[in-house]
This record gives C-alpha cells, structure tokens and sequence, in this order.
C-alpha cells in the first residue's frame, strides 16, 4: 500500500529496535483504509494528544486493555517495571479494563489506577474524550503497552493521545484486516519490541519485553496474585470443590452434562459442589441430576469478583473451562484443572512448563485445525460447543482432578 512500509531487522541486535513502521507525513493526515469509527474519533483524538499540560513529566503509564485472564498473567512482570524505571509503585499508572476493576485495589495495591469501561471507550466519542483527557494528564514521562493481542483504537490510540515524552510497545499480533492501523499508530511510538512469533505464551512475551527494557535476561515466573485471607461467603460445611462451567464465549463451555458427571465424582469423594459463574453464563439446572440435594450449590451470577475470587482461594479443586477464573484459581494457588480448546492453543494455555505450578492441570485434546483463532468451521451456531472443546472426555479431566486431589 502507499505511503508507509514496515522494516524489520534480520540478527539479533535488532529484537530491540528492529522493527520500523514508516510513513509519510501526507499519509498520516489523510491516512486511507482507516475504518469509519476512526475518522468519527480522530477530532476528539487529536484536541486530546495536543490539550495543554503543565508541570514535570514523571513515572509510568502502563496500558493493560485486556480481560481477567491477561491480567493475572501480566501482574508479576509490574513489580518489574517498578524497578527497571528505577520509580516507586505510587509514580506507576494501570489503564485497564473495568471488568477487574472491583479487585484491582487488592491485586495493585500501592500503584496508581485507572480503571475504564473498554467497550464504551471503544463506541462512546465523548466517553472516549473523557478518558483520553485522564490519560494525557497523567502527564507520563513513559507510557509502556506490551500486550500482543490488541486493538489499536484502543491501546495503541491510549499510548498516542498520553503523548509521553517516550512511548514503548510491543510487536503485536498484525493482520490484513489491521495492518492499517497498527501502522498508523507504531510509526510515531519511539521503541517496539518483538516478543516472539504465534503462538509464544504471554508469561515468556511478558519476561522477553523486560529483558529487552533491562538489557539482560529476565526470567519467567508462574502466575501469582496477592489476595486476603477470608473465609468464602458459602454455608459451611466442609471441603468443597468449584465448577465453572461458564465463559463469555458459547464455544469455549464444556458441556453442561459432563460437568454434572464430574460433580457426581466429587460428591462421591465427599466434596460438596460449588458451581460459579458471571450474569448470563448459567448453562444448564443441575436439579435435573441432583433434585435439592443439599451438597450442590449454584452461585451462577450471585457473587461479586471479590467473593469469587474468596471461593477459589478456598477451593480443595477448581475444574474450569478456558477463562478469566481459570487463571485466578492457579494465582491463588487453588489445585485447578483447566480444560482447552485450540483457538489460540499456547498463548495463555496450557502454561510453558518451566512456569506451570503445581497446583495446575491442563486437559486438551489436539485436532488438526488448532489455532483457528476460535473461528471454527465445524460448528453450525454460535451457541455449539467447539469440537475440540466437546472431544475431551470425563475420563481425561476426572484423571488429572484424582491426581490433583491427591
């Protein structure tokens, strides 16, 4: 396409700096192939990038526009930064997602927060101003973004509107469909960083963009969050372990069925049955199995992320499906069992063995079409379950949760 190209260096040296994205300055006025919703925010964009600040330049502005999971996975590589840019928690802005706002507090205790709702950030023209006037007078001397999936109007339009003095990025995950405008927006950051290939897990991009800000290796570290110790807000009565059957994607669920049949294991194990999940995820009535029986409970959209995650803590087992509470079971150090699909199999899970604790099972079963990127040809409607998500059978799952158990 005119106007701009992308380089990339070819040794070592250039994991650094060896990735330029260039245009012309005419291009980048009038830059063609953006999408409608682009041109509709570029006014609000620019008086924003350019709306006057007074005062010193300090500390770090971190853009983390990515769900639950994403999070947990990044929260170890923060202390990192605290101490790569030699500045205290308190001098370190977080830009996230809403949908982990209520635990943010607790999880980044000491640093700053600014907690945003993506998806009106992403429609709303005058919410989006909003927002952008924070970043911008957060008056950042750095503004960092190193998540591999993203959308450019958002994180990568956040890293241009703060308009820090030095902006670093991540190479990410680049597509015809959004060559455009990653290029528009990675042409005037100062440093991107390559991470890794697809599909490099984002614990090792995580550890590979701090080696590359550190100028020496920095090791991976398996996922940990800080939590209170609280008892969970569930009837007592001894051991129990948690179903979350539920995702914000229908493909990703394991059939309700075989989840009744796992809880049918437990409680012949002498677990009670706890079964979580957010508004809207209910995927089925386990009374059809269990009538009233006193041993299974549905909290199904009842609990706060704050109790979910107190239940999790607790859990003597967690069998999820691939999301956000997967992650926070491990975090908390629960014993969980996860089971996978092959959307995007190894960029969050299963975890790369040197950083997968023990306290974690991985089940899957690998089908020719892995990596798919969850738009899967074999399915007729949205609401069915993803054939490589449906082939894992009880057997495979009750296997790895008797040998956690134990």
């Amino acid at each position: 396409m005119d106007g701009f190209h992308h380089e990339r260096g070819g040794g070592p040296a250039d994991m650094l700096a060896g990735h330029r994205f260039e245009t012309s300055w005419f291009w980048r006025v009038l830059p063609s192939g953006m999408r409608r919703r682009w041109w509709l925010f570029r006014l609000f964009d620019i008086i924003a990038r350019n709306w006057p600040v007074m005062g010193e330049r300090k500390g770090a502005l971190i853009i983390r526009m990515d769900g639950i999971g994403d999070m947990v996975l990044f929260r170890r590589s923060l202390d990192h930064y605290a101490e790569l840019l030699e500045l205290q928690p308190e001098d370190i802005t977080i830009l996230g997602c809403k949908s982990w706002g209520p635990i943010a507090e607790d999880i980044f205790s000491g640093f700053q927060l600014l907690m945003i709702d993506e998806h009106a950030f992403a429609r709303q023209p005058l919410y989006r101003f909003k927002i952008s006037l924070f970043a911008r007078r957060t008056k950042a001397k750095i503004t960092i973004c190193d998540s591999y999936f993203r959308r450019a109007m958002m994180a990568d339009s956040l890293v241009w509107v703060a308009a820090a003095p030095s902006s670093v990025v991540s190479l990410p995950f680049i597509n015809e469909a959004t060559r455009v405008e990653f290029t528009y927006y990675l042409s005037q950051v100062d440093r991107i960083i390559d991470t890794g290939p697809y599909p490099t897990h984002e614990i090792d991009r995580h550890t590979r963009f701090l080696s590359e800000l550190a100028g020496h290796i920095i090791q991976p570290e398996a996922p940990q969050i800080p939590w209170r110790e609280i008892s969970p807000a569930i009837a007592e009565g001894g051991a129990y372990a948690v179903l979350n059957p539920g995702s914000n994607e229908y493909g990703r669920r394991w059939p309700f069925e075989s989840y009744l049949d796992i809880a049918e294991k437990l409680l012949a194990e002498g677990l009670r049955v706890i079964i979580v999940g957010g508004p809207g995820e209910s995927s089925g009535d386990h009374r059809a199995r269990f009538g009233n029986d006193a041993r299974v409970t549905d909290l199904t959209g009842s609990t706060g992320l704050a109790e979910l995650l107190d239940i999790l803590k607790g859990a003597a087992v967690v069998i999820s499906n691939d999301t956000g509470p997967a992650h926070l079971a491990i975090a908390l150090g629960a014993p969980t069992v996860v089971i996978v699909g092959g959307g995007h199999f190894g960029s969050f899970v299963p975890y790369p063995e040197n950083v997968c604790p023990k306290n974690a099972r991985f089940v899957f079963e690998e089908m020719p079409c892995y990596h798919c990127f969850w738009r899967c040809h074999l399915r007729q409607t949205r609401y069915d379950v993803f054939p490589c998500v449906a082939e894992i059978t009880v057997d495979a799952v009750w296997r790895e949760a008797e040998d956690i158990l134990a």
